[in-house]
């Protein structure tokens, strides 16, 4: 499936303050505007997470401007589950959502299981680490569903 880009791609996670966040602003960074990209999240209890922000920033994707909204956010502010093309969980939580949301819509769920590094390591260092590695799995599966980036690659 490599190098389908969808004219428009939901990101999704438990929250839309790790994982879904980056998975928005790398696909950005990459493919500019050849798809419209949005993240949620199944909740919307925590702001955007600074270590989220800082492996970002590292390789020059800004996130600090996020903020985060659920589901049911998304669907108030105008952005209809059945207007995406393509909906990427990369949590179980939210990809139970994802297909309970779009049930009655001919829409495409994919599931991609990233590490969730909130709760890894104990030190600064070590908590990078482990969003560092969460990062570069988006990064392998963005590259691997969409192909070599259209935009600036970081």
């Amino acid at each position: 499936m490599s190098g389908d880009i969808p004219s428009s791609v939901l990101f999704c996670c438990d929250h839309n303050a790790v994982r879904s966040p980056m998975a928005e602003g790398l696909m950005k960074q990459y493919y500019g505007q050849d798809a419209y990209v949005q993240s949620a999240g199944v909740r919307n209890d925590m702001e955007i997470d600074g270590f989220s922000i800082a492996v970002c920033q590292e390789i020059g994707v800004e996130l600090s401007r996020h903020r985060s909204r659920s589901f049911d956010e998304m669907q108030q502010w105008g952005d209809d589950l059945s207007g995406f093309d393509l909906v990427v969980a990369l949590s179980p939580a939210s990809q139970r959502q994802a297909l309970e949301l779009t049930r009655v819509f001919h829409l495409e769920v994919e599931y991609w299981p990233i590490l969730d590094p909130t709760g890894l390591g104990t030190r600064r260092a070590e908590k990078l680490n482990a969003y560092r590695q969460a990062r570069d799995q988006i990064i392998a599966r963005i590259l691997a569903r969409f192909g070599p980036p259209t935009n600036r690659a970081p």
